[in-house]
């Protein structure tokens, strides 16, 4: 299996599309992979995880063969992980697509929402929808969505627990600290590779999203109950600039744990 990290930014960017903060300045002047897009992730080059305004950059810089995905798992209704108006783009006349394939998209009832405004069927697309705790199977991949503690008051959140050829990857954004029924689905599991959310950064907070200590804390808890091995592998993305750290710096704060720091274009084997 291997996972691209697309863009591993919060909703937005770093830098951020208007800002002029120091951490946005700092970015732009050190440049390279302190240059984050909205956060998705392509796993071996068919199946994404969101579907973010960035996915243009993403096909522009060589890492996105749009053409080439099958299935798209929502992780939640925002604009920066779900952007179905360019859904439409892969219809006639917008694509020419040999061999054209059904395009699957998973998520919450909001994503399906958010889908009703666009011609999916025309772009030959299909909504699947999703709830916490539902299994499903994606082509030869084998999923099963688990509970985010994201935008409670307005929707189910979720988090995917995706495995493929032997292989299980845990996407953990946008979250804070997980409910407890994700933590129970989460027991024994022997994940190869975790993705965490780590929009806080050196900020405290841990509900919403996740910052570097509660990233610390969820990869000690996921060792204690069995969801990593020895050889898991774990990841930090989706970056806030409020959370203060450029790259460099984030590994410093977070490599002594045992943790990735993720970057745009990244590409992990598992």
């Amino acid at each position: 299996m291997e996972v691209t990290f697309l863009g591993t930014a919060a909703a937005e960017g770093w830098p951020g599309l208007f800002c002029e903060c120091e951490n946005c300045r700092r970015a732009r002047e050190a440049g390279g992979r302190n240059i984050r897009t909205r956060t998705s992730l392509l796993v071996d080059g068919i199946y994404m995880v969101d579907f973010p305004p960035d996915n243009y950059i993403h096909v522009l810089r060589g890492d996105l063969v749009l053409s080439k995905v099958e299935h798209i798992f929502v992780t939640h209704a925002h604009q920066d992980h779900f952007y179905p108006e360019d859904i439409a783009m892969r219809a006639e006349p917008f694509a020419h697509i040999n061999r054209r394939k059904t395009l699957h998209i998973y998520g919450n009832r909001k994503v399906g929402e958010w889908l009703s405004g666009v011609e999916v069927e025309k772009a030959g697309a299909q909504y699947h929808p999703l709830r916490p705790w539902d299994e499903f199977v994606a082509g030869d991949m084998k999923g099963k969505a688990l509970l985010a503690d994201h935008d409670t008051k307005n929707q189910e959140a979720l988090l995917y627990l995706l495995e493929r050829h032997g292989k299980k990857l845990f996407v953990g954004f946008d979250t804070g600290w997980f409910p407890e029924e994700t933590w129970r689905a989460l027991e024994g599991a022997e994940i190869d590779l975790a993705v965490l959310d780590c929009t806080n950064g050196r900020l405290e907070g841990r509900r919403g999203h996740m910052g570097i200590e509660a990233v610390v804390e969820a990869k000690a808890r996921m060792e204690e109950i069995g969801a990593l091995k020895p050889s898991s592998k774990v990841v930090a993305t989706h970056f806030s600039h409020n959370g203060g750290l450029l790259y460099d710096e984030l590994v410093d704060a977070l490599s002594g744990f045992g943790i990735e720091v993720a970057y745009d274009g990244m590409r992990v084997e598992v």
